[in-house]
């Protein structure tokens, strides 16, 4: 059934976060405050991986690196139009909405939680490719996978940051269910090099949500979002990276 994939990483990520929720109760403020470093360092790891299969490979038995003007040019024009736009703060005033229409107000992480959560679930080829893949065929499979990994990943963000984590299955729902909707327009644009170039690029922006878990908002890693579309546009160049 095509939309199966969007339902059913949807409530992985509920799952997740009342698995959390409730796991959350058992541990003191400062246990909590590990596990939000654990999570953190977990991430920058995954995203470590992503680059570095992204930017690395072996020609003549020898590693070589590549790919690098793509990340700096894509970085830096997507930072200066998601600064321009203010996508940040769009998400924080989506979250200060959320916060306050769900009764949590007095939930001071909330929109911190949520906006993070929401990041690290939402950037990356994974959703895309999924979601095309349940457009045209009904193959759910790869959001099947997602699911398990959102799951994960959105238990602990809940534990140890509160339950505003849950609420990332809304730009969720809404990302992978309007692809898989317009699965059989964006196919064509998606090919190998262009998911190739995004999964890179979305690499890169979730190691910026792991700095943000470690060491506090250092990163507006939201206003860096055109960097993932700029990506896709960059494998329709005439030159290569």
């Amino acid at each position: 059934m095509i939309g199966l994939g969007t339902v059913i990483n949807s409530a992985g990520i509920v799952a997740g976060g009342l698995t959390g929720h409730f796991i959350g109760r058992i541990f003191r403020p400062e246990q909590q405050d590990s596990l939000n470093t654990a999570c953190g360092v977990s991430v920058l790891f995954i995203a470590v991986a992503g680059a570095m299969e992204g930017m690395l490979k072996i020609e003549n038995g020898a590693l070589s690196g590549g790919r690098s003007m793509l990340v700096v040019l894509c970085l830096a024009i997507g930072t200066v139009i998601g600064e321009l736009i203010g996508i940040e703060a769009g998400f924080q005033k989506f979250g200060e909405w959320l916060k306050e229409k769900t009764g949590n107000s007095g939930d001071t992480r909330f929109v911190h939680a949520f906006v993070t959560a929401s990041l690290t679930v939402s950037i990356g080829a994974m959703a895309i490719v999924g979601a095309i893949q349940d457009g045209i065929s009904g193959d759910c499979s790869t959001l099947s996978v997602k699911a398990v990994l959102d799951f994960i990943i959105v238990a602990v963000m809940t534990s140890s940051m509160g339950k505003g984590c849950v609420f990332s299955v809304i730009p969720v729902f809404l990302l992978e269910g309007a692809i898989t909707l317009l699965a059989r327009v964006i196919a064509p644009v998606m090919t190998g090099l262009a998911v190739s170039y995004l999964s890179l690029i979305g690499s890169v922006l979730i190691f910026g949500v792991g700095v943000n878990l470690v060491w506090g908002n250092r990163v507006r890693v939201a206003n860096m979002l055109p960097s993932v579309l700029l990506a896709v546009l960059a494998a329709y160049l005439p030159f290569g990276f």
